[in-house]
């Protein structure tokens, strides 16, 4: 038999499973896969990502509390070990103006821990919409994913990652002339969490 605590553990699980494979699904055939970023492959195979999906957490403050957590968690990691984080929110802030006040409003946080100059903070949200574009145009998938996601990012790796790289500046327009060359059935099997019906 299993008593009602252990099911509630188990649905618990299985829930916060489903959000992690929704956004590696994202990461890897959307970010990685069309290289949306030049820079997410090498600590994705290295397994130098940190998952940490905030299933059930639904208030903004409790949210503020575990992204300093893992500030303090990344910046004490060696690098080898954890190159950076994915913070998935699938319970709170769900509106994106509600979103992007809440994520520039983490940056203070970076400066109390010491951390301003080592650690950056990018962000991910299913409604993002780039200021003055059409609302219908595929330009804002390429920052757009399955759920709020807080990036934590060292800027050493990122630095040295565009050194690298190169000429940054056209990543994004490559970036969304890619998307805009793909059908709208190829579009929905990478986002499934797109509205690919109204692509013009």
């Amino acid at each position: 038999m299993i008593d009602a605590g252990t099911s509630d553990n188990q649905d618990a699980d299985a829930l916060q499973q489903a959000v992690l494979t929704s956004v590696k699904h994202w990461l890897e055939q959307g970010v990685i896969g069309l290289n949306l970023c030049p820079f997410a492959r090498a600590v994705h195979v290295k397994g130098q990502i940190r998952w940490v999906a905030l299933s059930g957490v639904s208030d903004p403050e409790d949210v503020r509390q575990q992204v300093q957590a893992e500030l303090r968690h990344l910046a004490g990691t060696p690098p080898s070990e954890i190159d950076t984080t994915l913070i998935i929110v699938p319970d709170a802030l769900g509106d994106f103006v509600d979103f992007g006040l809440f994520v520039e409003g983490l940056n203070p946080l970076l400066k109390r821990e010491g951390l301003k100059g080592v650690l950056q903070i990018a962000s991910f949200h299913p409604q993002f919409e780039f200021a003055g574009e059409d609302p219908a145009s595929v330009s804002h998938y390429t920052n757009r994913s399955p759920y709020p996601v807080i990036h934590l990012l060292r800027e050493a790796s990122m630095s040295t990652a565009i050194e690298k790289f190169g000429d940054t500046d056209r990543i994004w327009q490559s970036n969304i002339d890619r998307l805009a060359s793909m059908s709208a059935s190829d579009l929905e099997q990478v986002f499934p969490h797109g509205n690919w019906t109204a692509k013009p």
